[in-house]
């Protein structure tokens, strides 16, 4: 059946019209999604830098729990952002909230191991058991921390191996920190012939602190009687130096204790001989 040209005109203009009202309302929204994108970016960045600089008026705040905080308000805000644009083209922002919902937690169970590692990279950015330069041991792992991350702690032994250390580890158990005090206790123990005089031992030990600049006055250095042998007595010099001082000071004091000995007549018995195997013919 013919369709009247009229009709046809009449279709047209409708069609027409409809389409002048849609582009004029998405015009519009194009318009202020433009000006959203914009306004929430410059937001973002000032609010980045609003944190940072708050987060580092605090005394003793790390530098990269400073980072970290910054990043995650920046990045919620863009977010937030983008689900309001899409808000203003008609789009159900509900479902597209709970489908991001969906998706991390997708990823946090999939990277299980790795969020508890940056958890507990937060904690001990933020409690500091341990700080950089220090020497500590946690479990079987021990050294000088080079760098803590939030993944993971850098840490150089004393043979001058690297570790990487993820933190969870480090977080799960006790830390012995032995430079957090500033100072340490050593103790030397050396034996001596039952038949040498004790006291003279004793004041020889403290003789030889005393001449030791490294060795701190107070607490002072003591000399006692550790232990009894059949033929040997165990005596002990117990002393506080720096942390910085405590290897160093250790390996020389024992020299010094034993050249202080040497020099006092006060001998260290020797270890027994061995016996001969059996059959063996006496020469």
């Amino acid at each position: 059946m013919p369709t009247d040209p009229q009709d046809a005109l009449l279709i047209v203009q409708a069609g027409l019209a409809q389409l002048s009202t849609l582009i004029v309302s998405y015009s519009f929204s194009a318009i202020g999604a433009v000006i959203l994108l914009i306004a929430g970016y410059f937001v973002a960045g000032l609010a980045e830098r609003s944190i940072f600089a708050g987060l580092g008026h605090i005394h003793g705040f790390d530098a990269t729990l400073r980072h970290f905080f910054s990043k995650i308000v920046r990045y919620a805000i863009l977010i937030l952002v983008v689900i309001m644009v899409l808000g203003q083209f008609g789009v159900q922002t509900a479902s597209i909230i709970a489908a991001i919902g969906a998706v991390g937690l997708a990823i946090g169970l999939a990277l299980q191991g790795t969020l508890q590692n940056i958890a507990a990279g937060i904690m001990l950015l933020a409690l500091r058991p341990f700080r950089i330069g220090e020497s500590v041991e946690v479990g079987s792992v021990a050294g000088t921390v080079e760098e803590i991350g939030l993944f993971a702690t850098k840490l150089r032994t004393v043979e001058g191996v690297y570790i990487l250390a993820p933190n969870s580890t480090l977080w799960n158990q006790p830390v012995r920190n032995f430079t957090r005090n500033g100072v340490r206790r050593t103790d030397i123990t050396l034996s001596i012939g039952s038949w040498n005089d004790i006291d003279r031992g004793q004041k020889t030990l403290l003789a030889a602190a005393s001449a030791e600049k490294r060795i701190r006055r107070e607490p002072a250095p003591i000399a006692f009687v550790a232990s009894l042998g059949e033929a040997t007595v165990s005596l002990t010099l117990r002393y506080w130096t720096t942390a910085a001082d405590y290897f160093a000071t250790q390996i020389d004091m024992t020299k010094r204790a034993k050249q202080a000995f040497d020099n006092e007549g006060i001998s260290i018995p020797l270890p027994p001989p061995e016996a001969p195997p059996p059959g063996a013919r006496k020469q």
